[in-house]
């Protein structure tokens, strides 16, 4: 479910907004750390983890927080951005953590993560912006499938 990033990507940008959004919307409602993983269904030791920046979430970990904490979906809407920081992070999956740079950002968009609609079209994007991570060859590598 989560991976520990490492100490140079703890301060990637999406990351550092989802940790702030996080944050900021539970002390917000009032709650602790430990009142809001009940109501998540996570540890607290997760919610810890997940806004001290010593670990990502996951998709599932976003979504029931902004049900939660009535984010109007934030957090969800950050979750594509947060996902290729995860997989830039975790060297066996994707490109180093600069290669991520280079791909063109997708612009905010606010859904209600309540609406399967919305929730099918995030995934969507998630998929294609995975794929787009791991088409991107490593340096000095062979080139991935599909002649690039």
């Amino acid at each position: 479910m989560d991976r520990t990033p490492p100490s140079s990507a703890a301060h990637c940008a999406a990351s550092h907004r989802f940790r702030a959004e996080l944050r900021r919307w539970r002390t917000r409602q009032g709650l602790t750390q430990r009142a809001l993983a009940e109501r998540v269904r996570f540890s607290r030791e997760t919610v810890a983890a997940v806004e001290a920046g010593r670990r990502f979430g996951s998709q599932e970990f976003a979504v029931r927080c902004d049900e939660v904490l009535g984010t109007g979906g934030r957090l969800a809407a950050l979750w594509p951005q947060v996902a290729a920081e995860q997989l830039a992070a975790d060297g066996r999956r994707g490109p180093r953590f600069g290669e991520v740079a280079q791909l063109e950002p997708a612009p905010p968009v606010r859904r209600d993560a309540r609406d399967p609609e919305a929730v099918v079209a995030a995934i969507d994007e998630l998929r294609e912006l995975i794929g787009q991570v791991l088409s991107q060859p490593e340096p000095g590598g062979p080139p991935s499938p599909g002649g690039r």
